[in-house]
């Protein structure tokens, strides 16, 4: 397998030290006393899964430049958490976990956690690297993401349903649509950006990633800021 040019420069520009992410300011510094490390999965694949297409796709894919990427022809992996669990019931996050002491590094925890949890083989993705830890003050955990590239996706599930409520393969372009984007507030005054991907809600620090990530790529459109919508009776706490 080939990490794909594109994916290659997404990781490049995203992990450059001297970039100041949008939503830096809202979160405190990693290394805190007593937090844990972990890490989660940005799974980027073709689109058009299973399909003959998708094999092509994946193909011309592999040495095309960032900016020559369409939206249309991308999806990443999203897991709407288990209603039934104490941290974040119900919420749509990256898939991903806490790091072992078996676990060689935050790639193989990464790789693992997804497995686990909705049956991708490690063996199927492709690495591309992996970005600064961010610091999720709710759980205290240190997340460091994970870009990988599936290039010929097999099947995904809700492998672990006591975690994973239902599994998610979401078109860029759908994130990206204006019709998607707005904001979403706390009654403690915290606004971040959120998404509807599938008629689910993507907010806190799977939102402040993703949208990251979409603008880094230079994947992002117009949208209104000014849409801003209360959080959903339950969804308080201030990082999801």
């Amino acid at each position: 397998m080939t990490v794909p040019a594109w994916l290659s420069g997404l990781v490049e520009h995203a992990s450059n030290p001297t970039r100041v992410r949008p939503f830096q300011r809202e979160l405190p510094p990693t290394g805190q006393p007593g937090h844990r490390q972990s890490a989660v999965l940005l799974l980027f694949a073709p689109t058009g899964v299973g399909t003959r297409g998708s094999t092509q796709l994946a193909s011309a894919l592999e040495e095309v430049a960032l900016e020559q990427v369409a939206p249309e022809d991308i999806s990443i992996l999203l897991t709407e958490r288990a209603h039934t669990l104490r941290s974040h019931p119900g919420q749509v996050s990256f898939p991903g976990g806490r790091a072992e002491p078996t676990d060689r590094d935050l790639v193989a925890t990464a790789l693992r956690e997804t497995n686990e949890e909705v049956g991708v083989e490690p063996e199927t993705v492709e690495v591309a690297g992996i970005l600064p830890p961010l610091n999720l003050s709710v759980s205290s955990h240190d997340v460091s993401p994970v870009l990988g590239w599936w290039p010929r996706p097999g099947r995904v599930w809700a492998r672990e349903p006591a975690e994973v409520a239902s599994v998610l393969q979401v078109r860029i372009a759908d994130l990206v649509d204006p019709a998607n984007r707005f904001r979403v507030g706390s009654p403690s005054g915290w606004v971040g950006p959120a998404f509807n991907a599938g008629g689910l809600l993507v907010w806190g620090f799977t939102a402040m990633v993703l949208a990251d990530v979409l603008h880094v790529a230079g994947w992002d459109v117009p949208w209104d800021e000014s849409d801003v919508r209360a959080l959903p009776e339950g969804l308080g706490a201030r990082n999801a």
